[in-house]
């Protein structure tokens, strides 16, 4: 039977006031649920940097090729010819730009963030016409412009001018007798 590993590292000062605020707004910025997605994706960035460095250490031609190729088809690189310093100069924000959750809001595909995530989980979006129900997964270059949702994110125009706006509920006043 396979042991399965974290893929994931708690920080060493989990009250750090300003690694807290900081992870927060990350949090909102691309709507993740839970910390453990932020560390996650940390986590990835930690390993692609970890490779880069080591071969920069041993002058490794080929397998910093393969290395370069594999983040530019992820579309965490600009171009094919770029460097092991363009991979150590990524950050976080650059991976969970990848993820198909932000690509869908970019895509107007959702009008929030949240509601991307809701469509994706609900199993709405489809790249190359297979259901993805992972918020977290990696959209490659190839797969980008292949995502589709089964629905749409705005009501009709007709649809909201039938519908009467709801009117505010009157304020009912109680009198209270005094006395006993």
């Amino acid at each position: 039977m396979k042991r399965f590993r974290k893929k994931y590292r708690k920080p060493r000062r989990p009250w750090d006031k300003a690694l807290l605020e900081e992870e927060r707004k990350i949090m909102i910025e691309f709507g993740l649920r839970r910390k453990k997605e932020l560390w996650r994706a940390k986590e990835e960035l930690r390993k692609y940097r970890r490779m880069a460095r080591e071969l920069n250490a041993r002058r490794d031609k080929e397998k910093e090729k393969v290395l370069i190729q594999k983040l530019y088809r992820l579309g965490l690189l600009p171009s094919p010819s770029a460097t092991l310093d363009d991979v150590l100069s990524l950050t976080v924000k650059d991976l969970l730009n990848r993820r198909l959750q932000t690509i869908v809001y970019k895509k107007g595909l959702a009008n929030t963030i949240k509601q991307a995530r809701q469509f994706i989980v609900h199993g709405h979006v489809r790249i190359n016409g297979r259901r993805i129900v992972y918020p977290s997964y990696l959209v490659s270059r190839d797969e980008e412009d292949k995502i589709t949702c089964d629905i749409k994110p705005n009501m009709p125009k007709a649809v909201a001018q039938e519908q009467p706006a709801q009117q505010p509920k009157a304020e009912v006043s109680v009198e209270v007798k005094e006395g006993g």
